[in-house]
């Protein structure tokens, strides 16, 4: 009886009003909780209200639960396209079971579950839309009751017209190409879960009003029609934003153009405010302050040659970073450090194991450029680094209908990020370098030798260290997963694990400076010196969680292995097309390690706390994080304590 609770002083979460409605529906509830114990005669004899006082009264249930049940034989009768075997496998009740009316209607039909594993959806998916099937008692001897299940088969239905309605702005094709419902094609309800699912994915509508209806049956022709009622939502995102930070004022402008056509970028007549509808994405990014600037520019086509589900992206940027002048209190435009990079990539929609998996590989390539750039980050402030890498990702991702709330799936990817292995074929002795770098290292420490000769040891080590990273050389795997599952009502857990590990192929040559994670905060860079992964841990200051070494020395150049675990429970507030509005809370840990030697994937930096994120259109995906750190900074004591997150079109 899950309305109707007796009052409790420390019940504060559940009323306990009598609602007569509510209380009716209890009751069925408690009949059927009986008929799923084997009850099937239970019954509720009388109910009395008795008054208490002007406020309260108690109810008196009088149940007479009769004898316990068991289910006998289940004969099918009527069935042509399927075996008795095969049903029977489906329908998942054996004879000696206890009887179980509310089971025995799921596995029927579960009005609960619209892709259910149930005999009238393994009708329907197989093109028997007209198809009937009930159960029904034939006899009853002693404790146990037998069952015919009564198939009425009908015609095997097809589909006849299939269309759109509502499409103002996306144009029809990239509609059409993402059903599972085609003319022609036999009917099937799980096509046409499967089409709301993909619509929803694709942002262009809001994921809540796609409705299917069904339309001009015809028992006779054995055909249908359906028509696709769809609700566009914004699709389009401007980020402008301006602070204080870094001694300076920080300015960003973000364009994101998500349902791009660029077939009609020179039709003027098409800009409402730019070409749209054929499913394209183009992003700009701008960010400025007197330190640093950051530009960068990306284009997506998801079905490249419009015929097959091949995606092809690309993506061009260049950031610089200037040294604070102390004199001035400016910035210093001869001592700089640029990147410019530029990736190519494609993915393909696989059909094996299913079509929800994706293979995706990507050719890059980045520039690193240093002048006169002392910081101690990296062992050589004058020089430059080459990286060109080959990433291949498998991914499959079913997670359910709306991407912004899904509520149920999985969504798993395993990244792999090569370079080339220079040192087998461009004939440095990488050995003979190392023994070298260390001689020179030692005469740098050296607190006897003059600054002299320590600086001149410091550029040796600097120009060493140039060799061996002119061409960067490196492994880099990653894996994460996430599932989304209902836990009651409208309450969702998202379960989350990742994992990432940066390598090298020739340990005399050593892991690279470059593409290390940094852990810690809301996940969010600004900008990227060296090609890091910002890794969210909420709770903790951005990127505060840098590894210590073997001598209790806190590093400043990130991990090269990494894990994290989180688990969020999460709850919708509102889901409507103007505002998608949901709270959180969170536990997480994670830890990242200099060296694989020392890995301990559970002695982790712990957090728990709560949030909101809220979509718009407009802007994207907003929230605002409170977590807790329970575990000290490196090299604190107490525990960090509570941190504020501004979340900017992430999730977690």
């Amino acid at each position: 009886m899950k309305k109707t609770k007796q009052r409790k002083f420390y019940r504060f979460w559940k009323k306990s009003k009598y609602i007569q409605e509510d209380y009716k529906n209890d009751l069925v509830s408690l009949v059927d909780k009986y008929a799923e114990k084997g009850f099937r005669d239970a019954r509720i004899i009388s109910d009395t209200f008795v008054k208490v006082s002007d406020d309260l009264i108690d109810l008196k249930i009088k149940v007479e639960e009769g004898d316990k049940y068991y289910f006998g034989d289940i004969d099918f009768v009527g069935n042509t396209v399927y075996s008795d075997r095969q049903l029977a496998q489906m329908l998942g009740i054996k004879k000696g079971d206890t009887y179980n009316g509310v089971l025995l209607r799921k596995r029927i039909a579960d009005d609960s579950k619209p892709d259910a594993d149930d005999l009238t959806n393994m009708y329907q998916n197989y093109g028997y839309l007209f198809s009937s099937i009930n159960p029904v008692e034939i006899s009853a001897e002693n404790d146990t009751i037998n069952f015919e299940i009564r198939i009425i088969e009908g015609k095997e239905t097809f589909l006849d017209h299939v269309t759109v309605i509502g499409n103002d702005k996306t144009n029809d094709h990239v509609i059409f190409r993402e059903l599972r419902t085609r003319p022609g094609q036999r009917y099937s309800k799980a096509d046409i879960i499967r089409s709301i699912r993909e619509l929803g994915q694709l942002g262009f509508f809001d994921a809540e009003q796609i409705k299917p209806d069904i339309q001009n049956p015809d028992p006779n022709a054995g055909t249908v029609d359906i028509a696709y009622n769809l609700v566009e939502a914004g699709s389009s995102q401007i980020e402008l934003q301006g602070g204080y930070g870094g001694g300076g004022f920080i300015g960003t402008l973000g364009l994101s153009f998500n349902n791009f056509s660029l077939r009609n970028i020179f039709n003027l007549d098409s800009y409402k405010p730019v070409p749209r509808g054929d499913g394209q994405k183009l992003a700009l990014r701008l960010q400025a302050s007197r330190f640093y600037q950051t530009y960068s520019f990306s284009f997506t086509e998801p079905w490249m040659g419009g015929k097959k589900p091949v995606q092809f992206s690309t993506s061009i940027s260049h950031s610089a970073q200037f040294l604070f002048d102390p004199v001035t209190g400016n910035a210093d435009r001869d001592k700089r450090f640029n990147i410019t990079g530029v990736t190519v990539g494609l993915a393909k929609r696989l059909t094996i194991p299913d079509d929800y998996f994706t293979l995706s590989q990507a050719i890059s390539f980045q520039h690193y450029n240093l002048k006169n750039y002392n910081t101690g980050l990296f062992t050589f402030g004058d020089g430059f680094s080459n990286n060109l890498a080959y990433t291949i990702g498998l991914t499959r991702n079913n997670t359910y209908n709306d991407p912004v709330f899904p509520t149920g799936g999985s969504n798993f990817s395993v990244t792999a990020k090569l370079s080339l292995p220079y040192s087998l074929f461009n004939g440095v002795d990488y050995e003979q370098l190392q023994v070298e770098r260390d001689q020179w290292l030692e005469i740098q420490n050296n607190t006897d030798n003059s600054t002299i000769i320590r600086n001149q040891a410091a550029d040796q080590v600097g120009l060493i260290d140039q060799e061996r990273f002119k061409w960067l050389e490196f492994y880099k795997i990653k894996m994460k997963g996430e599932w989304y599952t209902r836990l009651f009502g409208k309450f969702i857990v998202k379960s989350g694990v990742e994992f990432g590990f940066l390598g090298a192929y020739n340990q005399a040559r050593g892991v690279i400076p470059f593409e290390r994670y940094f852990l810690g905060g809301d996940g969010l860079g600004a900008f990227s010196l060296d090609g890091r992964e910002a890794i969210a841990l909420r709770g903790y200051p951005n990127q505060a969680l840098q590894p210590i070494d073997d001598e209790n020395f806190i590093t400043n150049d990130g991990g090269t292995i990494y894990n994290k675990f989180s688990m969020e429970l999460r709850y919708p507030i509102s889901m409507s097309q103007t505002a998608k509005i949901y709270l959180l809370g969170f536990v997480e840990g994670g830890v990242s390690y200099v060296e694989f030697k020392d890995y301990n994937p559970f002695n982790l930096y712990r957090s728990s706390g709560a949030g909101v994120r809220i979509f718009m259109p407009a802007f994207g995906l907003l929230g605002i994080d409170f977590g807790y750190g329970f575990d000290p900074l490196p090299g604190q004591i107490t525990p960090n304590g509570w941190e504020t997150h501004f979340i900017i079109g992430q999730q977690f």
